[in-house]
């Protein structure tokens, strides 16, 4: 502790006052001083530098009180100009262009679309390669623009339905079906080009509920066939509406004797359904030349 003295002294007594013996120096000297200095200095610099860095940071991410460089927030969502590309699951209720642009999806490899329902579970997947495009899902179904919405095609688990007015199949090979059909009507395109119903390997069979009617307007009809052709109706009757009706290779029938005919004949027929030629008379003849059956 520090001792002071103190010395009495009457009036009109000059008298030196005796010097401390302890001499205190405040503040900071020496190597304390030129550290807190160097200190001050560095955090100075780190300052300025932060501050640097952070005005580059909002120049180059163009940073703005409406949203940062193309990237524009307001209160109806968020809105993106220009191309953009993201690393990551992109999470959005809703994404569309502007009206006067459209909106490109793209990718390296694939472009995919998830739905998923309340769970997480996928519940329709739509997936754009660069060789095909599957779509995975209950029902696929695309609908008109109209008003009424009509549908156009759709596809099930069980059956494929196209609703339009018109299926026109524009292949150079036409369509291939590997099973049955089910159409009301079938015709060509226009009048330059046949209609062709072909089975190079099977059979081709036509069914209907109340009648089959084959129709041309200029050119004709031909069958072909390396095995059997038949018509067969359950209930009615076969119809050949012509005015002209050919069988050029019918055989003639006989029975057993030379006779002349004259040009004339008439159709028989043989129990097993086999046609052939009579030789015509007042009466007929099919009896007497039925030898062919």
């Amino acid at each position: 502790m520090v001792r002071e003295q103190y010395i009495t002294t009457t009036p009109g007594t000059n008298l030196e006052r005796p010097q401390s013996q302890y001499v205190y120096n405040v503040g900071i000297y020496g190597w304390r001083k030129r550290c807190l200095y160097l200190f001050a200095l560095l955090l100075f610099i780190v300052l300025v530098v932060n501050f640097a860095l952070m005005i580059w940071i909002v120049k180059v991410m163009w940073f703005s009180p409406i949203g940062m460089g193309y990237l524009h927030v307001g209160s109806e969502g968020v809105r993106l100009e220009g191309e953009s590309e993201f690393l990551y699951p992109l999470y959005a209720k809703e994404v569309h262009s502007r009206k006067d642009s459209s909106l490109l999806l793209q990718s390296t490899h694939n472009v995919t679309l998830n739905a998923r329902n309340s769970d997480g579970n996928v519940t329709g997947r739509l997936c754009v390669g660069p060789e095909m495009v599957e779509v995975h899902g209950q029902q696929f179904q695309i609908n008109s623009m109209n008003l009424d919405g009509k549908t156009l095609f759709t596809v099930k688990e069980n059956e494929v339905a196209i609703g339009t007015d018109k299926l026109r199949v524009t292949g150079p090979e036409g369509a291939l079906c590997e099973h049955s059909v089910e159409t009301p009507l079938i015709r060509a395109e226009d009048f330059n080009k046949e209609l062709r119903l072909e089975s190079p390997t099977r059979s081709l069979r036509m069914d209907a509920p109340r009648g089959i009617n084959i129709k041309t307007q200029t050119g004709n009809i031909e069958g072909l066939s390396n095995q059997d052709i038949k018509f067969h109706s359950s209930d009615g009757m076969l119809v050949l509406d012509a005015q002209t009706v050919r069988l050029p290779h019918l055989p003639e029938g006989t029975n057993g004797e030379s006779g002349t005919s004259q040009g004339l004949y008439e159709i028989c027929v043989c129990p097993d359904g086999k046609l052939y030629l009579s030789v015509a008379d007042v009466d007929s003849t099919c009896q007497e030349y039925s030898r062919v059956c």
